[in-house]
């Protein structure tokens, strides 16, 4: 994918990592929690896109689960039977195996990142143990990065602006197009969970969602409420700089045992990358046209009920992507589906702060709030017609069902009721 400068597609991840600690939140250090949180400092710094953001981190997440859990043996490997003994020490290969997939990543970061290594390596005693889980760590990291070699996320983009010959059209290339085309983590392919096309631009749920969002989504809209335009604001950010958070609170909160915090790590990473590629294949597959395009051109849908409106504007800048469906809908219902099925959904508050809407924060005690609220959110933005929030939310919970169904399985099959006891 060709590097995109456009301010409706990064403008979220311009923040510093200094600005990072204003929405991470209060919560415990251990050792994997605090390895996402260096991973997403970096990210921010460097302002990742989220496709690339989200793979980076199912790498590290997927390769620190294999490393424990290798240790432990209490669930399923991903793939790597990587041999080790009950009395190596699961810190450190769980460090080790972080460090190495990021300096893999950002081999510039060696001094930070060895500086981070030797911290959390500190408190652990020395010995054989220790010695043992760091190697293990060193191992289960490259056979990770070896299995994402070649997935696909490094081909080039070709998309093709349609136009005729002689024509100007926006010399802006649309982002993320080759993304559905990359391996998925558990699902088949991309494509797997495809939905149904988007309506009829005669159809009565054209109509009504259309019209909903030119109310509620326009920058001048009269009806949008000041929370409602808040939380519009707020969701400006996606990627895992808005999920991740979530997670480090919900383990802490837990107090989880480090093999199961590994786990739920390991799977909402790898969910939430495999909901970013079944979105992009979705939406570069129906290639349908984003509420600005839409109600400027509404003349062309041949529907008296949705009349053109020239000027108007959403509330944010539109991101550089075909509409249908929601992409931010999809990863927070896969990700949220995921604790949800693990720890259960109601969990202690939860905050999240937002680059994208300075002083505002958003509170929550059940994860079915939180991802309801990501999909509303695209509304009051003016970004997604409620059909599109619907196929997004119903595409991740699937997606999340699949991943919690046939990986990391314990001895007796899914685990997905114990951590809630």
């Amino acid at each position: 994918m060709g590097k995109m400068s456009n301010r409706s597609v990064f403008g979220i991840l311009g923040v510093t990592a200094l600005g990072l600690a204003l929405f991470v939140g209060p919560v415990r250090a251990d050792v994997i929690s605090d390895w996402n949180a260096k991973a997403q400092a970096i990210q921010v710094e460097k302002q990742v896109p989220p496709s690339i953001a989200a793979r980076e981190m199912a790498i590290l997440h997927v390769a620190i689960f294999e490393a424990v859990n290798a240790i432990d043996r209490r669930y399923a490997a991903f793939q790597l039977n990587l041999p080790a003994e009950s009395n190596f020490s699961k810190e450190a290969a769980a460090a080790a195996a972080g460090y190495a997939v990021l300096i893999a990543f950002y081999p510039e970061q060696q001094s930070k990142l060895g500086a981070a290594l030797g911290s959390s390596l500190a408190g652990i005693t020395e010995g054989e143990p220790k010695a043992k889980g760091i190697d293990l760590g060193k191992k289960a990291a490259a056979g990770i990065l070896a299995l994402c070699a070649n997935d696909g996320a490094t081909t080039l983009e070709t998309y093709r602006p349609y136009t005729i010959a002689g024509i100007y059209v926006p010399t802006v290339v649309p982002a993320f197009s080759t993304v559905g085309a990359i391996r998925p983590w558990v699902m088949t392919a991309g494509s797997q969970f495809r939905p149904s096309p988007p309506p009829a631009l005669t159809s009565s749920t054209w109509t009504k969602d259309v019209n909903e969002i030119r109310e509620l989504g326009s920058r001048t809209s009269t009806v949008r409420t000041a929370e409602q335009t808040n939380i519009g604001r707020f969701w400006f950010f996606v990627g895992p700089q808005t999920w991740s958070p979530i997670l480090r609170q919900v383990v802490a909160n837990k107090d989880m045992e480090l093999v199961d915090c590994a786990r739920l790590f390991a799977l909402a990473a790898m969910a939430g990358h495999d909901a970013l590629i079944a979105v992009f294949d979705a939406k570069y597959t129906y290639n349908f046209w984003r509420p600005i395009t839409a109600i400027r051109n509404a003349d062309l849908s041949k529907n008296d009920a949705t009349p053109r409106e020239a000027s108007w504007l959403p509330l944010g800048d539109t991101p550089m992507h075909p509409e249908y469906p929601c992409a931010h809908c999809i990863t927070s219902a896969a990700v949220g589906t995921i604790i949800q099925k693990v720890v259960g959904n109601d969990v202690a508050e939860i905050t999240l702060t937002s680059p994208t809407a300075p002083g505002v924060t958003r509170k929550w005690t059940r994860i079915q709030d939180y991802m309801d609220e990501v999909s509303q959110a695209r509304i009051y933005a003016g970004f997604h017609y409620r059909f599109s929030t619907e196929a997004g939310a119903d595409m991740g919970r699937k997606i999340a069902e699949l991943a919690l169904a046939t990986k990391l399985l314990g001895a007796n099959g899914p685990r997905t009721k114990d951590l809630r006891d």
